[in-house]
């Protein structure tokens, strides 16, 4: 049994109850599963969530600006700070990089959600 449980999300009620899995709502009926809620819900089914290097939340799609200048190999020059990277995807984890994306004159390639902030 949840000792606190959540308000109703359509009428903000603070009497609801549960019954079985369910958290009901006597005002309005509405039923939900708690863990399926809200936006932490919705971000749990997702996957993990991903925070850029200032702590904001990223997403598919978002443009990001690079705050430090990277090496990359098999290029005489790297990525300057200040990069602007545009329609990004989250990605599983591999060695650390959870980015994937195009950079104008790179080419494809996967970054660390450390060294980008939300533009």
């Amino acid at each position: 049994m949840i000792e606190n449980l959540p308000p109703c999300p359509k009428c903000s009620c603070e009497y609801t109850y549960e019954m079985n899995a369910l958290v009901v709502c006597p005002e309005c009926g509405h039923e939900w599963v708690p863990a399926e809620s809200g936006v932490a819900g919705e971000d749990a089914a997702a996957g993990p969530v991903v925070k850029d290097a200032v702590g904001n939340v990223l997403h598919d799609g978002d443009t990001v600006v690079v705050v430090k200048a990277l090496k990359v190999k098999g290029s005489p020059s790297g990525i300057k700070a200040g990069t602007k990277v545009r329609n990004i995807r989250l990605v599983d984890p591999v060695a650390g990089h959870d980015i994937d994306c195009k950079i104008d004159g790179f080419g494809a390639m996967q970054l660390k959600s450390s060294v980008v902030k939300k533009a």
